[in-house]
């Protein structure tokens, strides 16, 4: 969490500047939060920083696959390990895996390509969704619901997120059932110029709120009187350059629960309408107590 005047950008980039301690061996911090486990994405960007440092940088990150093993313990450093699977003429893969404590604890596949001009097109985005300015700040959601605090002790702080509908933390007498979770999100201030930096700002940001699409559906509520969670594996393609620092739209929704488990994707627009990234991500969801 932020140290003295640091602000949110100072952290973000200072948690993704990992350090090199040989050619695929990196080293990442993880801050002393509430709750013991780590955010998801934070491992999730680091272990992309480290799979991105190893490839030319000519050539941009167009999807990653990665798989939750064991929770990230924080306060704690994690160990990147990175394995060049292959340097094609057009494409370069790692494998990067995330240790601590002697113990994967994440890793990730991810592939890199070089820019070419093709087809171009896409869905639409979401229509009549009123603007970033438009819903209430984190902040203004929080307000009536004090006892929910615990649950975002370790939430992202760099991230500015406005909820459109109700959050999966609103008890469900105060909201009703809703087919889409969507969430308007931004880095809270400006970031370099390096497009690694805002894609790894972008995995950081796209493991929050994707499994409240799951809840979101049955009207569900997570934390006491309802459902914890955890995420089981992630999935991320980059369609088109953006800026994470810049709002976009993660429109979120759950095709299926069962068993257990529950499926979330979302598509994630920028102000103007342009699909940047899709998210896939399957979940653990139990009864509290249960």
């Amino acid at each position: 969490m932020p140290e003295g005047g640091q602000s949110a950008v100072d952290y973000l980039v200072r948690m993704l500047d990992l350090e090199r301690r040989s050619e695929d061996t990196f080293v990442g911090t993880t801050p002393v939060v509430g709750l013991q486990r780590v955010y998801g994405g934070h491992v999730a960007a680091q272990a992309l920083v480290a799979a991105g440092r190893t490839v030319d940088p000519t050539r941009t990150v167009h999807s990653l696959h990665g798989y939750f093993v064991r929770p990230g313990e924080s306060g704690q450093p994690i160990e990147y390990r990175v394995e060049n699977i292959r340097d094609g003429r057009s494409f370069s893969v790692r494998r990067s895996v995330a240790v601590q404590n002697d113990k994967t604890i994440f890793f990730m596949s991810a592939s890199f390509h070089r820019h070419e001009d093709g087809l171009d097109h896409q869905a639409p985005a979401p229509l009549d969704v009123p603007g970033p300015d438009e819903v209430p700040t984190m902040r203004e959601r929080l307000g009536p619901y004090p006892e929910r605090l615990g649950i975002w002790s370790s939430v992202p702080w760099s991230l500015d997120v406005r909820y459109v509908g109700e959050p999966g933390w609103v008890p469900p007498g105060d909201r009703r059932a809703d087919p889409h979770q969507r969430v308007w999100m931004r880095i809270d201030g400006k970031l370099p110029d390096d497009p690694l930096l805002h894609a790894c700002a972008l995995t950081y940001a796209s493991d929050m709120t994707l499994l409240d699409s799951v809840l979101s559906v049955h009207g569900e509520v997570w934390g006491p009187g309802g459902v914890i969670g955890a995420s089981l594996d992630h999935a991320l393609w980059f369609h088109r350059p953006f800026r994470a620092d810049e709002w976009f739209l993660y429109d979120c929704w759950s095709p299926s629960a069962s068993g257990g488990r529950g499926l979330a994707t979302g598509r994630m627009f920028t102000a103007s309408g342009a699909n940047i990234a899709t998210a896939v991500q399957e979940g653990l969801l139990r009864r509290v107590g249960a």
